[in-house]
């Protein structure tokens, strides 16, 4: 039988974004195998996702930062790995899972393989750092990559003008599942507390300074007294800074109108309480939660980045608003919470926005991608 080995360094990433690819690769005759480090879940936690789904599972003890040494045992790791199993495919993903998966392949003489990159470090504003650490590492790795997917413009255009990859290609994210789901809208909002004259505001993601929660309670604290709309914020997720920003809310005087729900399986569900979705973060590749808020029928209100700019169509979706413009987004809010029919307006045009990003598409052009590769024998470059 064939062998695939999909690549992380979060074993929680392949359950979250990837089944859509374990199906295609299982559909065509491949044994899929995962390596990452079980020990660090992500988006969950435990690893109980990927019970049934047939993955046979390696554990390979990553890192996330590029400075530990301790990814030294992981490169070791996932060469003999490789030497042991003789895989026919490898797909990799995230910073660390990319670089070491690559050079193991390139030693082992292991592949065709593919290296998605769910949003570049480095970026237009990115911290210098991220440049001299990052884009060298990946421009060099590129040589030893048969195809580099990206999925966003900007990642596409820099990787294809600048980066040595057999092929580039870009497609639209990792699929969304665009059918509508579980309980009804009241039904979900009395769950959870919502009142029926409350305007929900829903972000979604690790509670981290990266996801910039904190912005969004900064435009709460700004609307007190703006609007008198009923303003509701939740946010789904957990993470490092949650003693920080529930801090921050009492210290605005909104706790009461702030909800911190953890982690959730049953987002989609909730996705449909709300009202307007945020999303304020610092870097993004192309946020999968926007895309289900779209889906949704949510307007959206974005920071002004790369992967929020391939999305969101201002004026006519949600809207984009400065990094850290906590006034700009507090404004963009209150045009929205007064306005149902523009509620109405932006989210419909989002549903019609974001079909091309659904699962069958995804499938499509990720299943061109393994079929092109089908029979090739890797050289070393």
């Amino acid at each position: 039988m064939k062998k695939a080995l999909l690549v992380t360094h979060v074993s929680g990433f392949v359950p979250q974004f990837e089944m859509g690819n374990v199906k295609i690769l299982q559909e065509m005759g491949y044994e899929v195998h995962y390596a990452s480090n079980y020990h660090n879940p992500s988006y969950g936690d435990d690893n109980h996702r990927l019970d049934g789904t047939g993955i046979i599972r390696h554990q390979v003890d990553f890192e996330r930062s590029p400075y530990s040494l301790k990814n030294l045992t992981a490169y070791r790791q996932l060469k003999k790995l490789m030497e042991e199993e003789r895989f026919d495919l490898v797909h990799c993903h995230t910073p660390m899972g990319g670089a070491l998966a690559r050079l193991a392949a390139r030693k082992t003489k292991t592949g065709p393989v593919i290296y998605t990159a769910h949003g570049f470090h480095f970026f237009k504003g990115a911290p210098l750092i991220n440049w001299l650490v990052y884009y060298p590492v990946e421009r060099w790795l590129s040589r030893f990559t048969d195809v580099q997917v990206t999925i966003n413009h900007e990642d596409y255009m820099r990787a294809k003008n600048q980066f040595k990859a057999r092929r580039t290609v870009r497609i639209h994210g990792v699929g969304i599942d665009l059918a509508p789901s579980g309980k009804s809208r009241e039904e979900k909002r009395w769950e959870l507390g919502i009142q029926p004259d409350e305007i929900l505001l829903l972000t979604a993601g690790e509670l981290n300074r990266n996801k910039n929660q904190r912005m969004v309670l900064e435009a709460m604290g700004k609307l007190k007294g703006m609007t008198e709309a009923k303003l509701v914020y939740a946010a789904c997720g957990k993470g490092d800074c949650l003693e920080s920003l529930e801090k921050r809310a009492r210290e605005l005087g909104i706790e009461a109108n702030v909800r911190f729900l953890g982690y959730r399986e049953d987002f989609r569900e909730i996705l449909k309480t709300a009202d307007i979705f945020l999303m304020p973060s610092y870097r993004e590749g192309l946020p999968t939660v926007v895309m289900e808020a779209m889906s949704a029928g949510l307007p959206v209100i974005g920071t002004d980045i790369r992967g929020n700019r391939d999305l969101i169509q201002p004026g006519k979706t949600g809207y984009l608003v400065g990094v850290d413009d906590a006034g700009q987004m507090a404004q963009a809010i209150k045009w929205l919470a007064e306005d149902e029919n523009l509620r109405r307006e932006m989210g419909a045009g989002g549903q019609t926005a974001i079909l091309p990003f659904g699962r069958e598409q995804v499938a499509k052009e990720m299943k061109k991608i393994y079929c092109s590769l089908e029979g090739q024998t890797w050289k070393d470059k």
